[in-house]
């Protein structure tokens, strides 16, 4: 018998399968989360009737395809077919809005994440409920839908997001993870359910249509919950020649959200992550429930139910790899053969080198808007004084400071509800480099920010691990204690503590960012 049969044999493997807005992908690792093998499938959103959407035939199409992929690379780095499985997971991309009426038929095109139409709705919501509903929310599409009197409202029996209506027809149970949930509907964290009073206030406001809002959610479940197992049906889809077997136990559905705070061992109170990319965010796991409501900050939850703030915003590295390209032309035209990459490495190592306060200058990543800082859309800037230190090294960091400020603006309301962060993992292009991406973002938010070697696992390596602890951990195991112990314990980590001259130099940073947000306004509304 191979290694990898016995593995297998032994029951303790997992697959973790996520709906990324770009690729779908499928990793099976074994019970300490090493990975075994995976499969892909790239995809594109597409514009239909103004609505950002994929149709279900893409969907059942990209996951059969990711999933082939898997099976293909089982055979091919470990000579047999996988047929089995100890547990499995689905995640995706969070919120946005599936209807079903009671027959299975699909009411309206999903609406994605992506939407922003809900504006209205979401407005009423959060101030109905004096609670945060952001537009890309379930109940706000719903509510929104409701506002507009649009005629399938009446018919709805169900309403999903992607990862909890995948996991309905593998297995046929209308269930969530609490995580997800969370981007669905208002959760109380003290119950692991959704808020009773909010819902309350809902069916008030629907008490002329025919259904329960109660009954069209999916039920909600906590990490380490069996959520059901994979029915005849269930295996033919996800494996149309027959040979993957059903019966594999699945655990609670969660949103791409969740699975990066358990890829990056982020899901304990007073720690958090950031991700940073095209976008960025910060998602810190609260001792307690914020004292009010914050416009800017998201309220969701880890995925065993814990509350977690989320600072959400639009722009990060978009401008740093713009000038990045004009550099790498300009290289190129004076006949150097320098690629992007070696120009983006340059620029992190170079900031290192500069002024701390970047010598007076300061920059706007605005390529879209930004809820924070009161921007419906964006224009980046660029300013100097006369008497600013124009070096290629100070405008290298004056770049890293603006692609972390919106976000350090967003933290300062954690800071003033006396918010408390011990470590901070960073994942995404911003940390690729060494140092100069870390050290930056430490004193920006002022806390530690570590990265892992598997933080590039991402996703659906989060959501392998959470079908792993289903089916491996010890009675009475936390999620907590289970990523401490048996995953996360013997990880390398790289950590990078704020430094006192680097936090005194992006406060003067800062300050004049703030001080020039009138003149980036300015450009915007004209």
């Amino acid at each position: 018998m191979s290694d990898f049969t016995k593995i297998i044999a032994d029951g303790k493997t997992s697959v973790g399968i996520e709906f990324g807005s770009t690729r779908i992908k499928a990793v099976l690792i074994d019970e300490n989360a090493v990975p075994l093998a995976s499969g892909s499938f790239d995809w594109e959103n597409s514009y239909k009737n103004g609505i950002w959407t994929y149709s279900l035939d893409e969907v059942k199409n990209g996951l059969q395809t990711a999933f082939a992929n898997l099976r293909a690379d089982v055979e091919k780095k470990h000579g047999v077919k996988l047929t089995t499985a100890g547990a499995l997971g689905i995640s995706g991309m969070m919120h946005g809005y599936l209807a079903f009426d009671k027959d299975g038929n699909q009411l309206a095109e999903f609406r994605t994440w992506r939407n922003t139409i809900t504006a209205q709705a979401a407005e009423k919501l959060s101030a109905l409920f004096d609670f945060n509903v952001p537009q890309r929310w379930s109940i706000a599409h719903l509510y929104q839908a409701m506002l507009n009197g649009e005629e399938h409202v009446s018919s709805v029996d169900a309403i999903y997001t992607l990862a909890a209506y995948v996991h309905y027809l593998l297995t046929g149970r209308r269930v969530i993870g609490i995580g997800e949930a969370s981007g669905m509907f208002p959760i109380d964290s003290t119950v692991n359910n959704y808020d009773e009073a909010m819902l309350d206030k809902f069916s008030a406001l629907a008490k002329d249509y025919p259904w329960d809002i109660r009954k069209i959610l999916p039920e909600i479940l906590v990490a380490g919950d069996r959520a059901g197992e994979l029915t005849p049906e269930g295996a033919l889809l996800l494996d149309p020649t027959g040979e993957f077997r059903p019966g594999v136990p699945l655990c609670p559905p969660e949103g791409d959200a969740g699975t990066g705070m358990v890829a990056t061992n982020a899901v304990a109170a007073r720690t958090g992550n950031v991700s940073a990319g095209t976008s960025i965010f910060l998602m810190v796991v609260l001792e307690k429930a914020l004292s009010k409501l914050h416009t800017e900050i998201d309220m969701v939850t880890t995925p065993s139910g814990k509350p977690v703030a989320m600072v959400h915003c639009n722009n990060c590295t978009g401008e740093i790899d713009a000038w990045a390209e004009i550099f790498t032309s300009m290289c190129n035209v004076l006949g150097a053969d320098v690629s992007v990459y070696n120009v983006l490495d340059k620029m992190f190592e170079l900031a290192l080198k500069s002024d701390k306060d970047c010598g007076g200058l300061v920059g706007y990543n605005y390529l879209s808007g930004e809820v924070i800082t009161g921007l419906d859309s964006g224009k980046p800037m660029f300013f100097r004084g006369p008497d600013s230190s124009f070096t290629l090294e100070n405008f290298c960091r004056a770049q890293l400071y603006s692609a972390a400020a919106t976000l350090s603006i967003g933290k300062e309301i954690l800071d003033d509800e006396n918010v408390k962060i011990d470590r901070i993992s960073g994942h995404g292009g911003y940390f690729k480099a060494p140092v100069a991406g870390q050290a930056v973002m430490a004193a920006a938010l002022n806390a530690p920010v570590s990265v892992m070697k598997t933080a590039g696992e991402g996703g659906p390596w989060g959501q392998a691990i959470l079908a792993g602890y289903m089916i491996n951990k010890a009675d009475g195991e936390t999620l907590e204690d289970y990523l401490d112990k048996k995953i996360f314990g013997s990880q390398e980590i790289f950590e990078v503590a704020p430094d006192e001259a680097d936090k005194a130099g992006f406060a003067a940073f800062i300050e004049n960012y703030k001080k020039g947000l009138a003149a980036e306004k300015a450009a915007v509304n004209s």
